[in-house]
């Protein structure tokens, strides 16, 4: 039996991102992939490891391919947003098992891209097989899935409107400190309330942008850490969770799946939320930022409202750096935006976000992160803590 062995991220890297109307989803995985490994310093024969989904009818076989690789070690696995987190620690636990020396994950999307030319059509449904059938016909679309939620939370605690805008006004924030980010221009909670409606509480700001972009990470076993040229950022501990397919399964509207891919995460990581100094949460929707601040501990259930107020989630002043390149609310979101989190929280333990880089009392970069994805409707969650040193 082959003894488990420490796992670090060495790679991290984005494709070209925002609007890139020129490039298809592969050559996006493609370019994400190959910037991922020049920045660990590996060759790509070293990787017998791989991750995609989201792309083709076979997507880690086609990707693989596309990639030139013929990895032994493969994973598919699709929980929407919470795919990569899920996955990574999928990765972590195969290379600790010695089943592979490094894993490459990787994404890469033109949803927005596609939308423009008329290759697709906005996701408002899933489908209507399986359990679904039986939503779809009353207007179930999937930002509405979200909207009742955030509405039963606020009826539920008494969060108010204006604290769910915080969060896209401090996510905004980050993002001007953020120059591959879409959107930049600071915004305030007046103009979050008074933007179109799209679902009942959510106006416009309180949805995420749609763009194109891609992402990958590469995972490796502790002796090849040597080799690299970046500092390890070693994976510490992981959690996993599905909660529901149909909303009428999901016992409380307030409650994600992150209350227990969290608590597991933290527990095998032996950290408290406590000590976490850079959160960065899947922010498809508002809500979704504030409810997964409550299930991972950061605060109280039905505390979330307070806690976002007075600028907490800000790199600038704030008491707990969320999201800090602007997240999916304001710098990027190509479909399942998971992988994005774990390549912002790898550069911020490195020290590499230039104007947005978060910084501890002594003028050092933090040293621990979480990074937590969620996926569906509240369907499934992944999360990951990271820690330097």
């Amino acid at each position: 039996m082959v003894a488990r062995r420490k796992v670090a991220v060495v790679g991290v890297a984005l494709s070209d991102c925002g609007r890139v109307d020129d490039a298809t989803p592969y050559a996006l995985h493609a370019q994400a992939a190959r910037r991922a490994l020049a920045d660990a310093g590996l060759d790509r024969s070293l990787v017998d490891g791989f991750a995609s989904a989201g792309l083709g009818t076979l997507a880690p076989v086609e990707v693989a391919e596309y990639l030139g690789l013929r990895p032994t070690w493969v994973d598919s696995t699709s929980v929407g947003g919470s795919t990569w987190e899920v996955m990574a620690a999928h990765a972590a636990d195969a290379i600790a098992a010695g089943h592979a020396r490094a894993v490459l994950l990787v994404y890469g999307s033109t949803a927005r891209a596609d939308v423009r030319a008329g290759r697709r059509t906005g996701t408002l449904s899933f489908g209507t097989r399986g359990p679904m059938q039986f939503e779809v016909p009353y207007g179930h679309t999937l930002i509405a899935k979200y909207a009742m939620a955030a509405r039963r939370h606020m009826i539920e605690y008494g969060t108010t409107i204006e604290q769910l805008a915080e969060v896209a006004v401090q996510a905004r924030a980050n993002a001007a400190l953020n120059p591959e980010a879409m959107f930049r221009t600071p915004i305030t909670v007046d103009e979050v309330l008074s933007g179109p409606m799209i679902a009942d509480p959510f106006t416009k700001l309180h949805c995420c942008v749609r763009s194109d972009g891609g992402a990958a990470v590469l995972l490796v076993a502790e002796e090849y850490v040597r080799d690299c040229r970046t500092s390890p950022v070693w994976v510490l501990g992981s959690g996993e969770s599905v909660s529901h397919a149909a909303m009428s399964e999901w016992p409380d509207f307030t409650v994600s799946p992150a209350a227990v891919s969290g608590r597991l995460a933290f527990e095998r990581a032996g950290v408290r939320p406590s000590e976490i100094e850079i959160a960065e949460i899947y922010d498809a929707f508002t809500y979704m930022t504030l409810v997964t601040l409550e299930d991972l501990g950061f605060c109280g259930k039905g505390e979330g409202g307070a806690f976002v107020e007075k600028g907490r989630l800000r790199v600038e002043g704030g008491d707990l750096p969320v999201n800090t390149d602007g997240g999916g609310l304001s710098a990027q979101h190509p479909g399942m935006r998971g992988l994005f989190l774990l390549v912002e929280a790898v550069r911020q333990l490195r020290g590499e976000c230039g104007e947005r880089q978060v910084r501890r009392g002594d003028g050092t970069p933090p040293r621990l992160a979480v990074a937590s994805g969620t996926g569906g409707w509240f369907c499934s969650s992944g999360t990951v803590v990271l820690g330097v040193g």
